[in-house]
């Protein structure tokens, strides 16, 4: 049976071609250690590896979202401890105040300590995050929580009580924010406590000084053990958010290892293919040099 030259040729083309294409393919895959370069080298395996890319972008949110919140939550954690700290300081304060041996000058005397207090109370209380936002305002972030009144002694919260959630996990969100709603009757209540004490005549076994003093003391007590009970539940919330992002690194460490034996070359495999086609590929060059110099005389 005769070829035709062109169709030998043509043929040849066609095996030299597929021959080299997959030397470059096999030789790209081992440069990567990939055994996907392109979609259609695998279509079912590159799904598969997509949605596990998608689910892995998703998860890294989640950790990013927690590391921010864990942040929020241990400095809004920070500045309430420090309010308590004063209101203990506060109340200490109170508690000599109720001295009934103090006398009248006793008492003026406390008062530029209480005002210190007071104010360090209301600074942290107003405080605002590197944005310039207010952290304690519930959402209304850019109002000041407590406010002074027009009369100079009463305080109003200018926030809500709304709050401000972070997605964690899926169907998770978290809250980063809280409020010092309540603050405001306490700074209220130690404003009148001071002015009594400023221009107090009596010692302050005397009335209405004396039932002042101890419903400042009630209050202040109580002011404490509600920012104790928000720190608390930041504490809490950081248990919860530890927990979540070890089970969030679990997952991400699953669809690493998912996707490395799904895209993973095995080298063994493809060294002994690469050898195979460059075999077939010299083995191509050589006949079609030697069946190219041929000729009906080399027979005659």
């Amino acid at each position: 049976m005769r070829i035709a030259t062109t169709q030998y040729q043509a043929t040849m083309a066609r095996s030299l071609e597929l021959n080299q294409t997959m030397v470059s393919r096999l030789s790209q895959q081992m440069a990567t250690g990939n055994k996907i370069s392109v979609p259609s080298d695998d279509p079912i395996t590159n799904v598969r590896i997509s949605r596990l890319n998608r689910e892995e972008a998703i998860v890294g949110q989640y950790r990013e979202n927690i590391g921010a919140v864990k942040i929020r939550l241990a400095k809004n954690e920070t500045y309430l401890t420090g309010m308590v700290n004063d209101l203990g300081a506060v109340h200490d304060q109170m508690v000599w105040a109720a001295d009934g041996s103090n006398t009248p000058d006793d008492l003026h005397a406390m008062v530029e300590s209480l005002e210190a207090l007071r104010d360090s109370i209301l600074y942290s209380a107003n405080t605002r995050d590197q944005e310039g936002k207010y952290i304690f305002s519930g959402t209304e972030t850019t109002k000041a929580p407590i406010v002074l009144a027009a009369d100079g002694v009463s305080y109003t919260y200018a926030g809500n009580t709304k709050e401000q959630k972070v997605v964690v996990g899926n169907g998770i969100t978290q809250a980063v924010n809280v409020n010092v709603s309540g603050v405001e009757a306490l700074l209220t209540n130690l404003n009148k406590t001071i002015e009594a004490l400023r221009t107090t005549t009596t010692r302050s076994s005397a009335e209405p000084l004396k039932s002042m003093i101890s419903g400042t003391m009630d209050t202040i007590q109580a002011g404490q053990d509600a920012l104790a009970g928000k720190i608390a539940k930041f504490g809490g919330a950081q248990t919860v958010l530890g927990t979540l992002d070890s089970n969030h690194a679990n997952v991400s460490l699953s669809n690493n290892t998912a996707r490395h034996d799904l895209s993973a070359l095995d080298y063994g495999v493809a060294s002994t293919e690469l050898a195979g086609y460059n075999m077939a590929l010299q083995a191509s060059y050589q006949s079609y040099s030697k069946i190219s110099n041929l000729s009906l005389f080399n027979v005659l």
